[in-house]
This record gives C-alpha cells, sequence and structure tokens, in this order.
C-alpha cells in the first residue's frame, strides 16, 4: 500500500535549500472548492488570492479572499479556461503559488508548466504527470503495462462489429461525468459520440474523446492516493461512489463496504498507477468493480484525477487528515508525514446539493439562492450564502454536506436527517431525491452505478398532496400576519374580518400540482398562532410548528421533514402576449448546440428536437407531441432564455 524507489531520497533528506514557503496562494477556481482552499489558507497563516468572472463578482469566495481578480466574461473559455489570465492574476496580486481546485484547468498540463515557467509554485503532479493521466486513452495503456487492469476500449471510429453492447462514450480529456453517452445499439452510436464530443470541448477545451465497454450494476470505487517527492506513495483509503446520475456521482462514502482482499488489490493497483508516472501530489485513481467480483476478481481501471477530487471530504472525515494541506505541504517539498495508510474511524457519506429538477430530467434551475441553511451537525462545504446569484454558465453545485457517524446507518440517517431539515429556498433542487435515497432498502443493501435508474420511485417529492395543501393553509395564515404586521392602522383585527358573518378569506397558490385555494380556518385544524415567520397549528391533537420565508409572491414552507415553495396566484393579473398554440419554449437559459431538425418536419411526441447547454451540460429538448415544425425559431449558436419559444409544432 505505500513504498519508496531505492534510488530516491527518504523523507526528510533534502536541503532547506529545496523547500519553499507559499506565503500567498492564488486559487484558480470558484464556488464551493475556492471557498475550502481558502478555509485550510486561513488555518495554515497562507493569504488567499481569488478569481472571479464577471457574473461571478458578487461570490462568496471573492469576499473571503485577501485580494481577487476579475476574468473578464462569463463563459468558462473566457474565464476559467483562460491560463493566461489566470497567471496574469497570480503575478499581479504578488502570489508565490496556484492551486487548481478540480475541474476547469485542475488537469491541464500546459496550465501546470505555464505556472512553473512564471516561477510559481503548482501545487499539484509535475506537468508530465498530468499530461500522462490526462489523456484516458493514453493512462489506461499506461498503467496497463504496469500491470494494472484495464477495460477494453477504441477510437470511436475503430469499434469492431462484434463489439459487446452496452457501450459507454466518454470524454478524454476531464471528467464530473461530462462528455459521456451510454450507447446501447449500434445506431446510437454515432449521436452519442457527437454529443459528447461537443459536451467534452465545452468543459475541458478539448473534444477528444473514446469508446470503452459498460459494465452494467457495476460499482464505482475509489482510492485516494497522496505521493511526496522523496519517494513515498501512500493509498489512504478509498470511496465508494456508486450513486450517480448521467454518470455524475451524487452520493459518495468512506471507506467503501469490500472485503479486505479486494481493498488490498485496489491499494496496490492505485499505488502502481502513481509509481508508472512518477506522480507527486494528491491524486485519486478510480476504477470499476463488476457485480460478480465482489467474492475476489479483478476490478478494472477507469482513469486517475490529477488532481483533489470533489468527495475527499468523506475520506478527511475517516482519517481525520486536511487533504488540501498536506497538498500544499508536498507542493513546499515536505515529506509525508506517515508511509502507511492512517486508521480509518467510522463512516462518512457526502450528498451533492444540486440547483435542479431531477424528475424534469435533471434540468438545471437557475435565479437567486434566497436561502441555505441545513441543521444537524454536519459538515457543509458550500460555494454559495443567501441571496447568491446562480447564474447558467457553471456547474449547478450548490453545496456539499458531509454527515460522520460510528457507522454506516447512523450516518446515513443523521446525513438524511440534515437534509430533510434544510431550509433551501429560492431554487429547486435534489433534496428530495437525496433524502429519499439515504432512506431507501437499495442504499442499505449496497448501491451500484444503475442504482437511480432502477428505482424511478426516488425522484417522488417529499412533500405529498396532504403536506402541498397544509403548506398552503400555512402560506395563507403567514401571509394574512404579514400584512397585518405592515397594516398602517388597524393591526390588531383579523384578516378578512366583516361586521356581519361572511365567507372566509381565502387565498389561491400556484403548487407544483396546480392552484389550491385555502380558506384561513379551515376545520378541524386549530391555529394556534400564526405570524408572518411562524405557524403553529393543531391537528387531532398533535401541535405542529412551520416555518415560512415570503420572498415576493413566493412562500418557502418548511414543515416537518418536508419543504413546499407556494406562488400566491394574482386574482388580478396584468396581462401578457399570448404565445402561439404549439409552443416550445426553453425550459432554461443557455445556448443551442445542436439543431436536429429543419422547418417543416414532421415530428413525433418524445423525438429530440434540439440540444441546450446550460451549467456545463447538455440537455436535449424533445417533441411534447406529434405534429409538423411549423416554426423554428433558433440555429446552433443560439442563446435563449427560460421562456424563449424555441419552436412551434402544429398538431396533426
Amino acid at each position: 500500500m505505500s513504498g519508496r524507489e531505492g534510488s530516491q531520497p527518504e523523507p526528510g533528506a533534502t536541503s532547506a535549500e529545496d523547500r519553499v514557503e507559499i506565503r500567498r496562494l492564488l486559487i484558480a477556481n470558484r464556488g464551493e472548492i475556492a471557498r475550502r482552499v481558502i478555509r485550510t489558507c486561513r488555518s495554515l497563516g497562507i493569504s488567499p488570492v481569488a478569481v472571479y468572472s464577471t457574473v461571478d463578482s458578487g461570490g462568496s469566495w471573492v469576499a473571503e479572499a485577501d485580494a481577487a481578480v476579475e476574468l473578464p466574461g462569463a463563459a468558462p473559455a473566457d474565464t476559467y479556461l483562460r491560463a493566461d489570465l489566470l497567471v496574469d492574476a497570480a503575478r499581479r496580486t504578488g502570489a508565490d503559488a496556484v492551486h487548481p481546485g478540480y475541474g476547469f484547468l485542475a488537469e491541464d498540463a500546459l496550465f501546470a508548466q505555464a505556472v512553473l515557467d512564471a516561477g510559481l509554485v503548482w501545487v499539484g503532479p509535475p506537468p508530465a504527470a498530468i499530461a500522462s493521466m490526462g489523456s484516458k486513452v493514453d493512462a489506461k495503456a499506461l498503467v496497463a503495462a504496469a500491470g494494472v487492469p484495464v477495460l477494453p476500449s477504441w477510437a470511436p471510429d475503430e469499434v469492431p462489429a462484434n463489439a459487446r453492447y452496452p457501450l459507454l462514450v466518454k470524454a478524454s480529456h476531464g471528467g464530473g461525468g461530462r462528455g459521456m453517452r451510454v450507447v446501447r445499439a449500434p445506431g446510437e452510436l454515432a449521436d452519442a459520440v457527437a454529443a459528447a464530443e461537443r459536451e467534452a470541448a465545452a468543459s475541458f477545451g478539448n473534444g477528444l474523446v473514446f469508446v470503452e465497454r459498460w459494465l452494467e450494476r457495476s460499482r464505482h470505487v475509489e482510492v485516494q492516493v497522496l505521493a511526496d517527492r522523496h519517494g513515498s506513495v501512500v493509498a489512504v483509503g478509498e470511496r465508494d461512489c456508486s450513486v450517480q446520475r448521467r454518470h455524475q456521482k451524487i452520493v459518495e462514502e468512506a471507506p467503501a463496504a469490500i472485503p479486505d482482499p479486494l481493498r488490498q488489490r485496489l491499494f496496490d493497483a492505485a499505488v502502481a498507477a502513481a509509481r508508472s508516472v512518477g506522480y507527486v501530489g494528491a491524486g485519486t485513481v478510480e476504477f470499476l468493480v463488476s457485480a460478480d467480483e465482489d467474492a475476489g476478481g479483478e476490478p478494472a481501471f477507469l482513469e486517475m484525477n490529477t488532481r483533489l477530487q470533489v468527495e475527499h471530504p468523506v475520506t478527511e472525515a475517516v482519517t481525520g487528515l486536511d487533504l488540501v494541506a498536506l497538498q500544499l505541504s508536498m507542493a513546499e517539498g515536505g515529506p509525508l508525514p506517515f508511509d502507511a495508510p492512517p486508521p480509518v474511524r467510522g463512516h462518512a457519506i457526502e450528498a451533492r446539493l444540486y440547483a435542479e429538477d431531477p424528475s424534469a430530467g435533471w434540468r438545471p434551475s437557475t435565479g437567486t439562492l434566497h436561502r441555505i441553511a441545513v441543521p444537524g451537525g454536519v459538515r457543509i462545504d458550500a460555494g454559495v450564502v443567501d441571496g447568491d446569484a446562480v447564474s447558467a454558465h457553471y456547474d449547478p453545485l450548490l453545496a456539499k454536506v458531509v454527515a460522520y457517524g460510528p457507522s454506516r446507518a447512523a450516518a446515513a440517517r443523521k446525513l438524511a436527517a440534515a437534509l430533510a431539515g434544510a431550509s433551501l429556498h429560492g431554487l429547486v433542487t435534489n433534496r428530495d431525491l437525496l433524502v429519499r435515497v439515504l432512506r431507501s432498502d437499495g442504499f442499505a443493501a449496497g448501491p451500484h452505478t444503475g442504482f437511480l435508474d432502477e428505482q424511478p420511485e426516488l425522484l417522488a417529492p417529499l412533500a405529498g398532496p396532504a403536506e402541498v395543501s397544509t403548506a398552503a393553509l400555512v402560506a395563507a395564515l403567514a401571509g394574512s400576519a404579514r400584512r397585518r404586521a405592515s397594516a398602517p392602522v388597524q393591526r390588531s383585527v383579523p384578516a378578512g374580518w366583516r361586521n356581519n358573518p361572511s365567507q372566509p378569506a381565502t387565498a389561491t397558490y400556484a403548487g407544483p400540482d396546480g392552484d389550491l385555494t385555502v380558506s384561513y380556518r379551515p376545520a378541524p385544524v386549530t391555529v394556534l398562532s400564526a405570524t408572518p415567520d411562524t405557524v403553529v397549528l393543531v391537528e387531532d391533537g398533535v401541535r405542529v410548528a412551520y416555518r415560512v420565508h415570503a420572498v415576493g409572491p413566493m412562500s418557502h414552507v418548511d414543515g416537518p421533514g418536508w419543504a413546499v415553495a407556494l406562488r400566491e396566484v394574482d386574482p388580478l393579473p396584468e396581462p401578457v402576449a399570448a404565445l402561439p398554440a404549439g409552443s416550445l419554449t426553453a425550459p432554461m437559459p443557455g445556448q443551442v448546440v445542436a439543431v436536429r431538425v429543419a422547418k417543416g418536419d414532421r415530428v413525433s411526441a418524445g423525438q429530440q428536437l434540439l440540444a441546450l447547454e446550460a451549467m456545463k451540460m447538455e440537455h436535449p429538448v424533445l417533441a411534447p407531441t406529434d405534429g409538423v415544425l411549423a416554426e423554428l425559431r433558433v440555429t446552433a449558436g443560439s442563446q435563449v432564455d427560460a421562456g424563449d419559444v424555441l419552436a412551434v409544432i402544429e398538431e396533426g
């Protein structure tokens, strides 16, 4: 699990001249990982420097850094993917080192070399190691030569006619689930390759893809490795990252529930992979373990991520390590403080909280996050704070919520309760899905990479019809209290009061399944108290308090283990222009990256017409009905806002 090359010096053997001291660190990233690195900088006495795109000027990491440099523009290609701007920002701010975070240029060998050429310290592996592992195609050949098992793969135009499907089209550079498509039949391959190439080019600046055998119901297990400049390479633990959507992890945990012999094989293979490229720093070696291999079969190498992983907090939780601090120490030339894996204690689970709607094809959500508050003694690595705007330009990750417990079951229960009790207002999130996953029998038994596809019931919201009705009543009572509190006169007079008996006051809200009209005092519910922020009801002798957060016409109601967002319906709405019958509107702001039909074409319900790129992912736009495409208002490259008319379909 660890070892040293005999020709290399022992830890601590280098002279003082070979060591450097990082005093000011430029973080070449944004959001959650920028804030995470800043936190460790503060603990070590290092001055953090941030960068931000024009649309990120209000980002929380910008305010938390000692200095910040604007990268003019919004698109990643104009900002966070500009190595020249990042190096210039480091020079201008007096930084002596650069930390790339993850994503963007974190695994770009040319960027790493540019940092070194500028006389700065690169917090990461040598450019040659990044280049070796940066191409997944080359990496597989390299580790295979070192004895690490791999899956068969081909270039897109070299897939043999007798290839065993399903196959996976995969971006050669980058990660995070982008540029990946499962192909179940030969006729689907060309479209999958084209879509993966577009997504990979947009996210990583490189559209090269390859095709690999896809293992159904496999487990995704990865090994965290650390390597210093003195020859020590240590595998410090593994993580199970099998709960995924669109090939992107959403729940990760440490340790993995695997037998010790398999763990040893994974550790040995990971160390061999790191040694094969002269690795230095923190990295992750990822494997697929097929359903029948837990009993002793060999896992298959997927890739090596030459950077810090999104899910690194679970390893920190069970080992007590600060992986960012270790990255900085190794970049300064220091040795690892151990030569064997540290003991693993307890269990940790991380849930990725995304601004997206799982029930609507994982459609991303943009806008203002009015409130984010998670209770329950859990770790929260968030890239946003109350009031932050979430745009369509970047990844929809809002926060990572991590729970630690003495056992896997205890950690899952703690994390589910914290997420269920969270206040998340202003954006649609995947919170309900995460709670259902953590409480499911399938998760308790051990998930696999196809877990979510096989359990669509997990996409259901936590609040059912009864909870939505209660939320509407609570919103109406809180709204009434809010109006009375702001009334210029007679604030003590109840809302809806009349000299003569009349009908009770009512309010109508747009809910998830249509409009709801409620009266303020329906039996058999007793209103114990109602303020603009809190409503306490008693029903069948049970007293329950509900939290309410009103933002304009929206009322966010947090109940016991569920949440509902309702919009009050204006009884006298302003007139709006009517859309043409059959209009197909943009579900989100973004860029049209593909148009698959032409005006006059006959289309079928469910047929893909367009592809929109938003939040670094490609989203298909499907025909809602059969008909003829009477209008097509966009072309590839068009920028659209949510609600814009993309096309008009005449039924028939």
